[in-house]
């Protein structure tokens, strides 16, 4: 996974699907300052990183996961992503909404699931891990079971793999906030007088402030 790890991070830095900023940092949704931002919906602009993506991820699931059934990507970040990867694989594909939808028959799953099937559940990022584990949640409430989840990228916080673990899902990553770290300090995209400050982010994003 290591070698899997750094080929993942050098291709999100390169198409500045990750960018750091330890001394102009960026202010996520939330009010979170942050030194790093990352949009994995860039992958799909650059055809030879989205088949790389694509299929390791169906690689990693075949390997993990061989009696699944469906595909489920995480709206909508990983809608692209796990559809991507269904095709790969030649299977069932479905989308988890964050909300039921407030019309027509108020789905809040998007594809025809049925009861008692194995899903593998795609997702494109994982922060905190509270709307990933919603669409899991959502998933088990109809009468699916979950395998385990994968995901592009993870920032690794504390409080995230608690989530992870609470809920009883496995999550797998092609890349991490550590990976993207050393590749951009080998690559000379950030100096080692940065690493302290972006480690201390990690720590306690929500209370983080540039130096």
């Amino acid at each position: 996974m290591k070698q899997l790890e750094k080929s993942v991070a050098e291709k999100l830095l390169k198409i500045k699907a990750v960018k750091l900023q330890p001394n102009n940092p960026f202010v996520w949704a939330s009010g979170w300052n942050s030194p790093i931002y990352c949009d994995n919906r860039k992958t799909l602009s650059y055809p030879q990183t989205r088949s790389f993506i694509k299929l390791e991820l169906a690689r990693l699931i075949l390997e993990m996961y061989p009696e699944v059934e469906v595909i489920a990507g995480v709206a909508t970040g990983a809608i692209a992503q796990g559809a991507l990867v269904a095709d790969v694989l030649g299977l069932p594909f479905v989308y988890v909404r964050p909300t039921p939808k407030d019309h027509g028959l108020e789905n809040m799953i998007e594809g025809d699931l049925r009861p008692k099937q194995k899903v593998v559940v795609i997702e494109d990022l994982i922060s905190t891990g509270g709307s990933s584990l919603k669409a899991v949640e959502a998933i088990r409430k109809d009468g699916s079971e979950v395998l385990g989840m994968l995901a592009i990228f993870t920032y690794g916080f504390p409080v995230a793999e608690e989530k992870f673990k609470a809920a009883k899902v496995k999550l797998t990553t092609l890349c991490n906030y550590d990976a993207v770290l050393a590749e951009a300090l080998a690559t000379n995209y950030i100096a080692a007088d940065d690493m302290e400050a972006l480690q201390e982010w990690r720590k306690n994003p929500s209370t983080w402030k540039a130096e």
